[in-house]
């Protein structure tokens, strides 16, 4: 198994949607906006922030992006993680957010923030273990309000 993550491109907008469709298929609430993913949205954000995708034998299987928040740049907030539902269970998509945190303190970002689905609980524990915390007095910035609002996480990366 060749597992690579590479960082994503703007010639990688409708790769990026697609993946996030499929990894959400079957796996996350259909009020979620994950399932109507655009190629305008996630060129959005790669404008914005920056995206990794996840190869295993030189194809895709996974992606992950982050945006820095509009109040403070030095806090970026990691968004859309997800694995396609055949490579799912082996632990891959730790490969993304390894590659987002290494990405942050190469760049001297402050903290990273991510949101937990009320359906996803089970996912705190693998971001926990990665150093993240729960921060229940911060708000997700891309809350969907037809959901319950997630579970904001915090790592603090430097003072």
């Amino acid at each position: 198994m060749n597992i690579l993550v590479r960082e994503a491109t703007l010639d990688d907008v409708q790769l990026i949607a697609d993946l996030t469709r499929a990894a959400w298929a079957g796996k996350v609430a259909v009020t979620s906006s994950g399932h109507r993913e655009t190629a305008v949205r996630v060129r959005q954000d790669l404008q914005h922030g920056g995206g990794f995708i996840l190869l295993r034998d030189e194809q895709p299987i996974g992606s992950v992006r982050w945006v820095p928040l509009e109040s403070d740049s030095d806090v970026w907030e990691i968004m859309r993680m997800g694995v396609v539902p055949q490579h799912r269970g082996e632990h891959l998509s730790q490969h993304l957010l390894e590659a987002v945190i290494h990405q942050a303190q190469a760049s001297d970002i402050c903290e990273l923030r991510l949101g937990v689905r009320s359906d996803q609980v089970r996912l705190l524990d693998l971001y926990a273990a990665y150093g993240f915390e729960l921060a229940p007095e911060l708000e997700y910035t891309h809350v969907n309000p037809l959901e319950p609002a997630p579970t904001v996480m915090r790592r603090i990366l430097r003072d």
